[in-house]
Formats: structure tokens, sequence, C-alpha cells
């Protein structure tokens, strides 16, 4: 039976997982800012990866992975590291974690559909249902009530809604790139490949945008490395890597399903560490967005 559940559980130690990273990263970042913060977690990621897969694989670089899972795995990095959290990173600053990753609900309906069009998994007749519920329980926690004859306006900054909203694309569309690269690859060693793209992909966007010094700054701020230490080894390292481990072991929609409930394991830890003032709509909008993405995988 646990074993027949081994993708599920990988899925909730994945929850856990980015529940800490989220709260670890949404410190450091709002001290040193989102982009340096990612560089260097995904650099000591990178680093504690090496050492693992050199103990377990006796390989510090995956260099058995065929050129199919170099190729999808680099674009999968690119496309989850790179692109999407470096948006979801900035939402962290902007919106803080709770927000942030409630928005991220968003990601098994997108996963879903991705995974339909791209691999050929199924749909059910609830997939509609799931996703209308899943935007309704986010839409009660982001969206305002207008004053009468006021149009409808956010609770949230916009620019941090677009953020988590581009980074919730990014991450649905590197989950299906994973699967469809990885096959029956080692997971880890799949990570690291993502997180060698993903660093390349930083590398020239600081080449280009010349933010060298928040990252010196960064390194020398003790407080806030200690957060993206501990944010790199439940993210990065262990994180990403249970997520593999669950999309391997089981149908990606139910494993992104239970890799949702972040939003909701977040809430009790942002009141106690961050003193967050949590509203009743909003813990509501959290238990209804994630039922959402329960019904979107009923069978």
């Amino acid at each position: 039976m646990i074993y027949s559940r081994l993708g599920e559980l990988f899925a909730l130690a994945a929850a856990g997982c980015w529940t800490i990273t989220a709260l670890s990263f949404e410190s450091a970042g709002k001290r040193v800012g989102s982009r340096a913060v990612n560089l260097i977690r995904l650099c000591l990621g990178l680093a504690v990866m090496v050492l693992f897969n050199w103990a377990r694989r006796g390989q510090p670089l995956p260099l058995d992975a065929t050129g199919h899972q170099w190729l999808w795995l680099s674009l999968s990095g690119l496309v989850g590291f790179s692109f999407g959290d470096l948006l979801l990173f900035e939402a962290f600053v902007l919106l803080g974690a709770r927000t942030s990753m409630l928005l991220m609900a968003a990601v098994p309906p997108m996963t879903a559909v991705l995974g339909w069009a791209v691999l050929g998994e199924a749909m059910t007749v609830y997939s509609l249902l799931g996703m209308v519920v899943t935007i309704l329980g986010i839409a009660l926690v982001i969206l305002e009530r207008p004053a009468a004859g006021a149009p409808l306006k956010t609770a949230k900054p916009l620019a941090g809604l677009l953020c988590a909203c581009g980074g919730a694309v990014g991450q649905s569309l590197g989950l299906v790139l994973s699967k469809y690269g990885m096959g029956t690859y080692d997971a880890f060693a799949a990570t690291q490949i993502r997180q060698i793209a993903g660093i390349g992909g930083f590398l020239v966007l600081f080449l280009f945008l010349r933010i060298w010094p928040q990252v010196l700054q960064a390194l020398r701020n003790g407080k806030a490395m200690a957060g993206i230490s501990t944010g790199a080894f439940f993210g990065p390292f262990l994180g990403v890597s249970f997520s593999l481990l669950a999309i391997q072991h089981a149908v990606t929609g139910v494993a992104s399903t239970i890799m949702a409930l972040t939003p909701v394991l977040i809430i009790l830890p942002a009141v106690v560490v961050f003193k967050e003032k949590v509203t009743a709509k909003e813990v509501i909008g959290a238990f209804v967005a994630v039922a959402g993405v329960a019904i979107l995988f009923l069978r």
C-alpha cells in the first residue's frame, strides 16, 4: 500500500518543503532582493546536489543522461527556474509568500491542460468544475468588494499578482517538460540538469542587467544567507527532487494536486513567523482553491 502511494507521499513531502522554502525566501528577498536570492539559492542547491549524487550514484554530474534528457530537462530548468522562479520570487517580495503560494494553486489546472495537450494524459469531466472552483477560491482572496458604482479592484498589488501568475505558468510548463524529458531517469540527477540550466539562464540575465553588486551584498548579509541556505536545502534540493519523484511515480495532475496544499500549509507559519493578519475570507479562499484542485482530478 505504501509503495502504491509512493508518488503521493513524495508530493506531500514536496508541499511541506515548499512551505519552508517560501517563507525562507520571502524573508531573504525582502532583505537583499529577489534576483540575488534566486541565483545564490540555485548555486547552493546545485552544490548540495553534486555532493549528494556523488555519494549516492558515484557521479558528481549527470553525464549518463541522454541528449534527449539534457535537452528537455534544460528547457524545463530555463522555463521553471530562470523564468518562473524569477517572477515568483519577486511576488514573494511584493505579495508575501502566503498569497504568492495561493496563486500557485493555479499550477495544477495549467499542468492538467498541458499534460493533456503535450503528454496525452487523460482529463475527466470534473476538470472544468475543478478549474472554476480553484479560480473562485483565488479570486475570493485577491479581489475586494467594490463600493456602489465603483469598478472591481484587487486587494493585492497588481504587479505582484502578475508576477505570481507568471510564476505559475513557468512552474506548470516546467513540470510537463520535466516529465517528458525525464522518463525513467534518476530524479535527483534530473534536478541537477534543471539547476545547471537555471543557473545558466540567470548568469545571462545578470550579464545584461548588471546586478552583480546585489549578489555581493547578499553574500555579506548573514541573516539573508541563513534564509537562502535554508530555502536552498528545502527548495532546489529536497523540494524539487521530491516533486520530480512525485510526477515519476504518479499521474502528473494527481501529484500537482497534493503539492498544491502549500497555500493551506503555509497559513499557520505565516501567522506565527511573520505575524501576518489572516482574515476569514483568505482562509476560506485558500481551502476553496485547494478543494478546486482536488475536484480537478477526481476519477
